[in-house]
């Protein structure tokens, strides 16, 4: 039978919004409580919903019972302090499942690069039923720091950089795209990430914030590019010697995050 998924989504796996005029909102951001939950980086987490509508990030299926990333419960505590953003996550109608703001530390490309991951967005997902794809709104004016994407962790052929000034606003297919965030400068950026079960609803959203599924690449030097590539393959081999040295056989796993 097949999943259903939005075909705004079909062939690069992305689309980004119309912007979003970030200054009329408060920096609710700043007042909801973090998790020091780990994910692509020097991170943290602030859980909007959860599965159980308790301030932790948990994949849904480590819960019992165990599900998939659906019917996420609204933490009070959270919602009292940030109604605009989940305001935001639920214009479009679509089933919530994790909503929570990530707080990401200065990330270089090579750190990205090494980074990359796919998450695990639709264990336990029934087949018929909608896709489970993630929606990223830049709080922070990272008018410096850019989205990777790629269809291949190691490969850069076709990789795509997507800007991440206040406002950007992206959905992304994350469990097919390979992604991370570069975050250039001495603050910490702050994303809100919403799992959306794909539909009727998600679709007229896309349309609505007119969706483009390509974009021109952030421009970076070769250099740097370069160096990133060289970076993410010292990171691998030093991870890949690190389980060798245990007898291991190292596998990529996806991301609960």
């Amino acid at each position: 039978m097949g999943y259903i998924k939005s075909a705004a989504l079909e062939e690069t796996g992305y689309v980004v919004l119309d912007r979003y005029n970030q200054e009329l909102d408060p920096k609710e951001w700043l007042d909801i409580e973090y998790n020091d939950w780990k994910s692509s980086g020097d991170t943290r987490f602030a859980p909007l919903a959860s599965a159980f509508g308790e301030i932790e990030c948990n994949g849904f299926w480590n819960h019992k019972p165990p599900r998939t990333d659906k019917d996420g419960v609204w933490i009070d505590s959270q919602v009292e302090k940030a109604p605009n953003l989940v305001r935001r996550a639920q214009e479009p109608g679509a089933n919530v499942g994790r909503c929570r703001v990530i707080e990401l530390q200065p990330t270089p490309y090579g750190e990205c690069l090494y980074n990359l991951h796919q998450d695990d967005n639709n264990r336990l997902n029934p087949d018929g039923t909608g896709w489970v794809v993630r929606g990223f709104f830049n709080l922070t004016d990272d008018k410096d720091s850019f989205f990777v994407l790629r269809e291949n962790r190691t490969d850069p052929a076709g990789e795509v950089r997507i800007a991440l000034p206040a406002g950007a606003q992206l959905i992304i297919d994350t469990q097919r795209l390979w992604h991370a965030a570069t975050h250039v400068g001495d603050e910490p950026r702050y994303c809100l990430i919403t799992s959306w079960t794909s539909g009727p609803e998600l679709d007229a959203y896309i349309e609505k914030y007119h969706g483009v599924n390509k974009v021109d690449s952030v421009e970076v030097p070769q250099d740097v590019l370069e160096a990133g590539y060289a970076e993410q393959a010292r990171k691998d081999a030093a991870r890949a010697a690190y389980y060798a040295a245990k007898g291991q056989v190292e596998v990529q796993a996806m991301s609960e995050a």
